[in-house]
């Protein structure tokens, strides 16, 4: 398919960032919550990954923060910023729309029945904090993927959770050549909600015209899901020919990797033992909440610093990379603010296989605008939020002013 390239959609850390710790399940989160937090440090780390990415010869795309706070859910709830409880005004002014993971599932023209690149919003009915972020997220995908290349759906009904491609693996010869696109869902029952359900993950591929024949539902080990691992994500990333994963991913290592082969017969398969790297390990370094890339020094692992912080992860990937394993360079990032919010660098973007020329621009960014979108991050977003600043109706000014200030750099002011 010519022009097709993965494009990495990475959302822009909002003006609101801050440590409520909503998420039951993400470990991260509720460690620090009621951390002070640093929404313009946060941004600034955003940019920098995103400037790391062009670095490697990525093509790079975003996705803008929210209105918070969400003064229309709110209205729907019967209140408003200055009377809302706190708990309710903690869940609408979440900038957790940043991890553009979560955004939607994707499947690129070459994988559907009708030749077009299918993206289907997520609900993420599961949190209440994030039940909210697909009206806005919509709003975006439409005006970004308009051209008529692309069939822009919305969300799956409720209560079936779907949380987007932080749940979607996708394996293929090449970014433009058909794939299989697998589906992990989980199964309730542990401490933590299983957030991706089978009947969401088997809705979003009939919707997208997939062959069933190339299209593969997993379940999520529950042991990695009691650990921390609230999205597959966390546990296993693919690119084209490469699995990359915890020994403790997936319910049924074994069957899947041999449908997978059956389905796929050019697989490699990395899987990282728990005995060198144990499961616990794993999802406090984000070692697989990594965005695996194609580059032309080879498959790049590009990496949050914590990952390096620890000793066995680090150990293991020195060693593999020293190797002859299919992960031939590892690209480290900053997004420690991101990451104690319980998100990576993987968790920052969605990946879209198209040609950037079918994308409205202001959507796509080179070094110039990536240069525009942090001075107005560096003139508007809140050095700090304190826990006990959430309702300060001066902050609640400033956040809604800095987003607006963003559109208009952006000429994006249609998302007002």
């Amino acid at each position: 398919m010519t022009g097709v390239v993965e494009i990495n959609f990475d959302g822009i850390v909002g003006p609101s960032h801050n440590y409520a710790g909503l998420s039951p399940g993400n470990l991260a989160a509720t460690r620090n919550a009621g951390a002070t937090a640093h929404p313009r440090a946060a941004a600034l780390q955003g940019i920098a990954k995103m400037r790391a990415n062009l670095a490697l010869g990525l093509t790079q795309g975003i996705l803008l923060p929210h209105p918070r706070p969400d003064r229309v859910w709110l209205t729907d709830l019967a209140t408003d910023p200055l009377a809302a409880p706190p708990h309710l005004l903690a869940q609408a002014m979440s900038a957790s729309a940043m991890w553009a993971a979560n955004a939607a599932t994707v499947s690129p023209a070459i994988d559907t029945a009708d030749g077009r690149c299918h993206l289907t919003v997520a609900n993420l009915v599961t949190m209440p904090h994030r039940s909210h972020e697909w009206q806005a997220t919509l709003a975006q995908l439409r005006i970004a993927f308009a051209h008529p290349h692309f069939t822009v759906h919305g969300p799956i009904p409720a209560p079936f959770g779907d949380e987007g491609a932080a749940n979607h693996m996708r394996l293929c010869d090449g970014h433009g050549a058909a794939g299989v696109e697998v589906f992990v869902y989980g199964r309730s029952g542990g401490a933590f909600p299983a957030r991706q359900s089978e009947e969401a993950s088997r809705a979003v591929a009939r919707r997208h015209r997939l062959d069933p024949v190339r299209t593969l539902f997993v379940e999520q080990s529950p042991a990695a899901i009691a650990a921390g691992a609230f999205h597959n994500d966390v546990v296993a990333v693919a690119n084209e020919r490469v699995l990359f994963a915890h020994e403790h991913a997936f319910a049924d290592p074994v069957g899947f990797h041999a449908e997978l082969r059956g389905r796929f017969p050019a697989i490699e398969i990395v899987e990282v033992p728990a005995a060198a790297v144990p499961l616990e390990e794993a999802i406090a370094a984000y070692l697989f909440n990594a965005q695996l890339v194609s580059t032309p020094a080879g498959m790049t692992l590009v990496l949050p610093g914590e990952a390096r912080a620890s000793e066995p992860v680090w150990r293991w990937l020195q060693a593999h990379v020293a190797g002859n394993g299919p992960i031939r360079r590892l690209e480290v990032v900053d997004v420690r603010e991101s990451m104690a919010n319980g998100g990576g660098p993987a968790c920052l973007r969605l990946r879209v296989v198209a040609d950037p020329a079918t994308i409205d621009p202001r959507f796509l960014v080179d070094e110039h605008r990536l240069a525009r979108i942090a001075g107005v991050i560096e003139a508007n977003w809140p050095a700090e939020i304190a826990p006990t600043a959430i309702g300060d109706p001066q902050l609640i000014a400033t956040v809604e002013a800095a987003r607006l200030a963003l559109l208009d750099v952006l000429d994006l002011r249609e998302l007002a």
